[in-house]
């Protein structure tokens, strides 16, 4: 379980591909912290610490997480976001993350707003229970954000100064593919409200 803050934007350094999986390699301030087998986030999909070396760690990726995110597009010297699970004794500041990426979306338009910036994203829902709400949570690469201007098949959200040099925020331009998870209260509420609509 995640929180959605993020606590580093770190460079990919090495991709290795071993049959349908893909060896994330990453270099990052607390990497030697981490042990094998721990929980990390990186663009809010949940992956599982496989080797740790000095400065740098290692974890894989199989094929379903690199088809339903945006895991399998990263290049060498990429910035990705990462957190470490949530400790129970600790305020959670942002909203429940899970770190299971439910789909990606395409940035559509950055818009400056006087410091701040404004991201559209699109995206095709999988499922009628995909969807987003005014002033509800969504986790965008990982980052808990606040829905603004919510539509069927879009939503924005505001990104402060500091989240956007903290995070891979100062990366995402028009085009750039995002990994999507819906906030998990309300994908349960609208699958119940489905199930008792089709009674």
């Amino acid at each position: 379980m995640f929180s959605g803050i993020v606590e580093e934007a770190a460079p990919v350094v090495k991709l290795e591909r071993d049959q349908d999986n893909l060896h994330i390699t990453m270099k990052c301030s607390f990497a030697d912290e981490l042990r094998i087998d721990q929980s990390i986030s990186h663009n809010g999909v949940c992956l599982t610490v496989v080797k740790t070396e000095g400065d740098s760690y290692t974890v894989t990726a199989i094929k379903e997480t690199l088809e339903k995110s945006n895991l399998g597009l990263l290049k060498p010297g990429d910035k990705v976001n990462l957190e470490r699970s949530t400790r129970m004794d600790a305020r959670l500041d942002g909203h429940m993350v899970q770190g299971h990426v439910d789909q990606t979306a395409v940035c559509t338009e950055v818009t400056e707003a006087g410091g701040s910036w404004y991201y559209t994203f699109e995206y095709e829902p999988l499922q009628d229970d995909y969807l987003t709400v005014e002033k509800g949570s969504v986790s965008v690469n990982g980052v808990s954000l606040t829905v603004v201007n919510s539509q069927d098949r879009s939503f924005q959200v505001a990104i402060i100064p500091f989240t956007w040099e903290v995070t891979n925020f100062h990366q995402i331009k028009a085009g750039t593919v995002v990994n999507i998870e819906f906030d998990i209260l309300g994908k349960y509420i609208a699958k119940i409200v489905r199930q008792q609509l089709q009674k």
